[in-house]
C-alpha cells in the first residue's frame, strides 16, 4: 500500500509552480497503473475481454467463465491453454511483458503485424492495481510438473507459490473489482446490466472461435454453454445459430468473396429476416471481434434496395487481410481497427453481400410463413370451442381438432354438394376457378396461380404447398429491377442548368472531390472546380427533377470524408427509382386475369430479390402441404 501513500503525499502542482524547476516529476508505479486500468478496465466485461483473448492466444479448447453480482465481487476465467511458469506468472502482472510479441533480426518490436488477441501487456498489472487478482497455472509438458499461484492486490504482489490444480492450463480469479479506485464502482450498472454485457462480450468472442466450447455461470445459473464446433463452415454455422438465434441458419446467405489479398466469409440474413435494431451485425478482423462505422455503412449499403430506413438485417462476417494492412493498435481495448485501404475493403463488403443476395433470387424467409402459420393456429381451446357448432356431428371436448363422424346433411341446404356451395358464395373480390385456366402444375418454384383474393392477393398451387403473392408488392420489386438495369446499361440523363451554381467549399473537400468528378458525370451531375475552395455545377441529374444542389455536392464530400467512397447520390437516384416503381406497378384492387398471374409468378422466379419488395417486406408466404393439415389436424 506504500504506493497509495506516495500517490496522496505528492499533490499535484500549484499554477505558480509551472516555471519552477523540478515542478514535473514521475507518477509512481501505482498511480500510473491505476491510471492505465481506467483505459483497459472500465467495467466488469472488460476484464472478461482480456483474460479470455488471453486464455485463446494460450490454445485454449474450452474456456469457462464464472461471475458474481455482474462481475463486480467476483469473476472467474478458466482455460485448458498451455499455462504459465512461476517465472511467466511474474512477467505477466509487469506492465508491457507480453509473450505476443518478438523482436525482429534488427531487433526491433513490428507493431503492424500482429495476429495474436492480446500484444499491449497492459490487461493483468491494469486488474491487479484495482482488484484482488489471484491467478493459478500449470504449464503443459512432457514432464508433470507442479502448480503455482500469484496473487495481487491493489499493485501489491504475494507470490509465486505452490497450489492445487487439475489438469492443465489457467485459472485466474478477479475480486472485488475496483475496491482500490471506490469512485469507478459509482460509474457501474446494476449487477444485471454488468451480466448483460459480460454474456455480450462472451458470445462475441465465442463466434470468433467456433472451434472453442464456452461456458458462462452468472450467481449459479448457466446462461451460456457452447460445445466446440467442427472448424469448417458447417460448425461455424452452428455456432451462430445458437448465439442468433435457431432462425439464422434458416435463413442465411454464405458469403465467400476475395479481393487484393483480402477475403471475406461468413453469413448474411435474407432481407425479409430483419430487425427493428442493428443489435445482430457482427464484424471480426482477422478472428477479432471489433466494431467499426465502415462496415455498419458497408452493410447498409449493400442492403439499401431492400430494406426500409428503420430495419436491419442480421449478418456475420470475418474478414482476412494480411496484418500489415489493418492498424489493431488504435485503443487500448483493442475493439477499433484502421485499414490501409478502406475504400477497398468496404467494396468488397458490400460486392460480397450484393452478390450473396443476388443469388438467393426470389426466395424468401422462412420465418414468414412461420409467423403466417402461428398467426393461424388456435392459441387455447377455449379461443376456438365458442364458433364450433354444437351439434351431434361435433364433440364439445377441449380439443377443436378431434376428427368426429360426419355430420348428417340436412336436405335442400346444398352443404353437401361442394360445387354449389362455392357457386353461391357472394364475395364479390375473391375469383374462383371457372373465370382461371386450369394451369397444369409444374416443377416451378412458385406454382400455378389458382385464384386471386380481394384483388389484390394471388393463390398459387405449388407441388406441396401453396403461395400468397401480394401483387402490388411483387411488381413493384420488378418494374425497379428494371429501372436499375436500365441506369446501369445507358447511364443518367443529365439536365442543364440555365445558371451555374457555385457551391463553397473547403479546400480539403475540394481535393477529395477532384478525381471523382468523372464518376459524378456518370450519374448525372457535371461539375468543374472553381478555384481551390468552390466547385461549379453545371448539370444535375434529371431524374432528381428539382434538387437541393448545394446539399447534395455537400453530401458527397461528407461520404467521401467518412468512408472514402460516395453513395449518396447513388442512394437518392435509387430512392427515385424506388418511388416511381411503386407508383408505376399493379395496384391493389387490380383484377387480374389468369395469364397475368401466371407470367407475374414466372417473372419472379426470374428477378433476383423478388422475395422482398423496395420497402423489405415480403411479396409471398409460402405454406407447406404439411403444415396446412397440421393446422386441420390431419397429422
Amino acid at each position: 500500500m506504500t504506493n497509495h501513500a506516495v500517490s496522496n503525499s505528492e499533490s499535484s502542482p500549484t499554477p505558480s509552480d509551472s516555471g519552477r524547476a523540478g515542478a514535473i516529476h514521475r507518477l509512481p508505479p501505482g498511480a500510473v497503473n491505476r491510471i492505465a486500468a481506467g483505459e483497459v478496465i472500465e467495467r466488469p466485461a472488460a476484464a472478461v475481454k482480456e483474460l479470455v483473448e488471453n486464455a485463446l492466444d494460450a490454445g485454449a479448447s474450452r474456456i469457462d467463465i464464472e461471475v458474481e453480482h455482474g462481475g463486480k465481487s467476483r469473476l472467474v476465467v478458466v482455460d485448458d491453454g498451455c499455462g504459465m511458469s512461476p517465472a511467466d506468472l511474474q512477467l505477466a502482472v509487469e506492465r508491457h511483458a507480453t509473450s505476443k510479441l518478438r523482436p525482429g533480426t534488427d531487433g526491433d518490436y513490428d507493431l503492424m503485424n500482429i495476429a495474436t488477441m492480446g500484444f499491449r501487456g497492459e490487461a493483468l498489472p491494469s486488474i491487479g492495481a484495482v482488484a484482488r487478482l489471484s491467478m493459478t497455472s500449470r504449464a503443459k509438458s512432457e514432464t508433470p510438473v507442479d502448480a503455482w499461484s500469484l496473487s495481487v492486490e491493489g499493485g501489491a504482489l504475494s507470490g509465486p507459490a505452490p497450489a492445487a490444480f487439475g489438469g492443465y492450463g489457467t485459472r485466474i480469479e478477479v475480486r472485488d473489482l475496483f475496491y482500490a479506485t471506490p469512485a469507478r464502482l459509482k460509474f457501474l450498472k446494476s449487477d444485471q446490466a454488468e451480466t448483460t454485457a459480460i454474456g455480450e462480450i462472451a458470445r462475441r468472442l465465442a463466434m470468433a472461435r467456433h472451434d472453442v466450447a464456452f461456458t458462462l455461470t452468472s450467481s449459479g445459473r448457466k446462461i451460456l454453454n457452447l460445445a466446440a464446433e467442427t472448424p469448417d463452415e458447417d460448425g461455424r454455422l452452428k455456432r451462430l445459430s445458437a448465439i442468433m438465434g435457431r432462425d439464422f441458419a434458416e435463413n442465411a446467405l454464405a458469403i465467400n468473396a476475395e479481393r487484393d489479398g483480402a477475403r471475406v466469409t461468413g453469413f448474411a440474413g435474407l432481407p425479409t429476416f430483419n430487425r427493428g435494431l442493428p443489435d445482430k451485425q457482427f464484424l471480426f478482423v482477422n478472428g477479432r471481434p471489433v466494431r467499426d462505422k465502415l462496415i455498419v455503412g458497408a452493410v447498409r449499403g449493400a442492403y439499401a434496395d431492400f430494406l426500409a430506413r428503420d430495419r436491419h438485417p442480421a449478418v456475420a462476417l470475418f474478414l482476412d487481410l494480411p496484418a500489415e494492412l489493418v492498424d489493431v493498435n488504435v485503443h487500448p481495448a483493442k475493439t477499433e481497427v484502421r485499414f490501409r485501404d478502406a475504400g477497398s475493403v468496404r467494396g468488397l463488403l458490400v460486392s460480397a453481400l450484393r452478390h450473396a443476395l443476388a443469388a438467393a433470387g426470389h426466395r424468401a424467409s422462412t420465418t414468414v410463413s412461420n409467423y403466417a402459420l402461428g398467426r393461424m393456429s388456435p392459441q387455447s381451446s377455449d379461443n376456438i370451442a365458442p364458433f364450433m357448432p354444437q351439434s351431434q356431428g361435433y364433440s364439445s371436448a377441449p380439443n377443436p381438432f378431434q376428427r368426429q363422424a360426419p355430420m348428417a346433411a340436412e336436405p335442400n341446404t346444398g352443404l353437401n354438394d361442394p360445387q354449389r356451395a362455392f357457386d353461391e358464395t357472394s364475395v364479390p373480390s375473391a375469383r374462383t376457378e371457372p373465370e382461371i385456366p386450369r394451369t397444369p402444375l409444374t416443377d416451378k418454384p412458385l406454382g400455378a396461380a389458382r385464384a386471386q383474393l380481394h384483388e389484390t392477393y394471388i393463390v398459387a398451387q405449388t407441388q406441396d404447398g401453396l403461395v400468397i403473392v401480394d401483387q402490388h408488392a411483387a411488381h413493384e420489386r420488378l418494374v425497379y429491377e428494371r429501372m436499375k438495369s436500365a441506369l446501369a446499361d445507358g447511364g443518367v440523363a443529365s439536365q442543364g442548368l440555365l445558371l451555374p451554381e457555385i457551391v463553397d467549399l473547403t479546400t480539403d473537400e475540394v481535393t477529395r472531390l477532384g478525381p471523382r468528378l468523372e464518376e459524378f458525370a456518370g450519374l448525372g451531375l457535371v461539375m468543374e472546380r472553381f478555384g481551390d475552395d468552390a466547385v461549379m455545377v453545371r448539370e444535375t441529374p434529371a431524374m432528381l427533377g428539382e434538387v437541393n444542389i448545394k446539399g447534395l455536392v455537400q453530401s458527397l464530400c461528407d461520404d467521401l470524408t467518412t468512408i472514402g467512397e460516395s453513395l449518396a447520390l447513388k442512394e437518392r437516384l435509387e430512392e427515385v427509382c424506388s418511388s416511381m416503381a411503386c407508383h408505376g406497378s399493379i395496384r391493389s384492387g387490380r383484377r387480374l386475369t389468369g395469364d397475368e398471374m401466371n407470367a407475374l409468378l414466372r417473372q419472379m422466379e426470374a428477378t433476383p430479390h423478388s422475395g422482398q419488395c423496395n420497402h423489405g417486406r415480403p411479396t409471398y408466404v409460402e405454406l407447406k402441404l404439411a403444415d396446412i393439415e397440421r393446422l386441420f389436424g390431419r397429422r
